[in-house]
C-alpha cells in the first residue's frame, strides 16, 4: 500500500514540519472522535503536546520518558494531572522523518488511531511540505555501555552504536506468527518498510479489552485481528511479517520519548511499552552509560531539552509474554 516515504534530511541540523498538518479519526481505546494539529517549532524545543480541550487553560506535555505515566497497550503521557494517550504512532512517523521539533495540539485524551500505523501521519506530513531544516545542530544521545532491562519473559539490551539500529523478535503461539524478527537500521532501513505496519490483536482478547474500557474504538480498519487460525482482516496482511514491524515501529516511537536522536543497537524480545519507558529510566539513571553529542542544545537527566551551547557527557544502569498488543 505503501506510499513513497521520502525522508530529506540536511546533515546534522535539527529539523521542523514544513508547514502545519491537520488529522481526524477516533480514539483506538477510547472510541471517541479526536483530532489532532501538528506545527512547526522552533530549534530547540523538542516536541511538545499540548491538550487544547482542558479548561481552564491548555496543558503543555512535553514528550518526554519522564511524562510517560501509563504503558498499558499504549504509551500515555502526563502532566498537571491531565493524560494523553496513544502516542507512540505519531511519535514513530517524526523520528522516522527526522522531526526534532513540533507543537502538537489534541483537543482530547487520546491520539487518533488512523489506520493504526504511522503512514497517515507521515502522508499527510509529506502533502503538506515535508519537513524543514533549521539552523541548530541536531543534538544526540549516543550509548556508551551495555545496558539491560528484563520484565518476565520480556526483555530489551541497549549497545553503543555508530547509528540506530532496532532489532525486535516476538514469539506467539498463533499458526500464521510463530517466531519472527525484524531488523530496522536507521539510514540503510527504508523508513516505509515499517512505516506502514497496524497494531494488532488476537479476537479473543477484544471482549476482554472492551470490558476493560480498552480498543472501544477498535475495527478492521484500524487494527489487525487475528482468529484462531486466520486473518480476519479482508485484506489480509500489508508484510507477512507485520506484527514484528509494528513492534520496532512502536519501539521507534517510543525511543522518541529520549528527547534526542539516538544512536545505538536496541535488541527487543517481545518487548512493549513497559519495557520502552523502562529502558530509557535506565539509560537515563547513570552518566556514564551515555554522551550527548551536539552544540545547540543542554540536557537535563530528564531527557528534556533546552536551548544551550555545550556538548558533552551529562548522563543507564539494568533494570516477557505478547499479549493483545494494541
Amino acid at each position: 500500500m505503501l506510499y513513497s516515504c521520502v525522508v530529506k534530511k540536511s546533515s546534522g541540523l535539527q529539523h521542523t514540519l514544513a508547514a502545519p498538518v491537520q488529522l481526524e479519526g477516533v480514539g483506538l481505546h477510547s472510541g471517541k472522535p479526536a483530532r489532532v494539529r501538528l506545527f512547526p517549532a522552533p530549534a530547540g524545543h523538542g516536541i511538545q503536546f499540548v491538550r487544547t480541550d482542558n479548561i481552564p487553560a491548555p496543558v503543555e506535555i512535553p514528550a518526554t520518558y519522564a511524562h510517560v505515566v501509563n504503558t498499558r497497550l499504549a504509551t500515555t503521557l502526563g502532566n498537571r494531572g491531565v493524560t494523553l494517550s496513544t502516542v507512540e504512532h505519531l511519535l514513530a512517523a517524526l523520528a522516522g522523518l527526522g522531526v526534532d521539533n513540533a507543537r502538537i495540539e489534541v483537543d482530547g485524551p487520546e491520539m487518533p488511531i488512523l489506520d493504526g500505523s504511522s503512514a497517515p501521519f507521515i502522508q499527510a506530513i509529506q502533502q503538506a511540505g515535508g519537513i524543514a531544516s533549521q539552523s541548530l545542530q541536531r543534538v544526540t544521545l549516543a550509548l556508551r555501555r551495555k545496558v539491560e532491562v528484563q520484565l518476565g519473559d520480556k526483555w530489551a539490551v541497549a549497545e553503543p552504536s555508530s547509528r540506530l539500529e532496532i532489532h525486535g523478535s516476538i514469539e506467539w503461539d498463533h499458526p500464521l506468527i510463530g517466531r519472527q524478527e525484524y531488523h530496522y537500521v536507521e539510514g540503510v532501513t527504508p523508513f516505509a518498510a515499517i512505516a506502514d505496519s497496524r497494531t494488532f490483536c488476537q479476537l479473543k482478547d477484544v471482549e476482554a479489552m472492551q470490558r476493560m474500557g480498552l480498543a472501544l474504538g477498535g475495527t478492521l480498519d484500524n487494527a489487525v485481528v487475528l482468529s484462531e487460525d486466520g486473518i480476519l482482516n479482508p485484506g489480509g496482511l500489508r508484510h507477512p511479517d507485520e506484527l514484528v514491524r509494528h513492534k520496532v515501529l512502536d519501539a521507534l516511537g517510543d525511543f522518541k520519548l529520549s528527547g534526542y536522536a539516538i544512536q545505538g543497537y536496541f535488541r527487543l524480545h517481545r518487548s512493549g511499552h513497559d519495557v520502552h519507558s523502562q529502558l530509557l529510566k535506565a539509560i537515563f539513571a547513570q552518566p556514564e552509560n551515555y554522551e550527548i553529542i551536539g552544540q545547540s542544545v543542554g540536557s537535563t537527566s530528564t531527557g528534556t531539552q533546552s536551548v544551550g551551547s555545550s556538548a558533552g557527557r551529562v548522563g543507564v544502569g539494568s533494570t516477557g509474554r505478547l499479549a493483545a498488543a494494541f
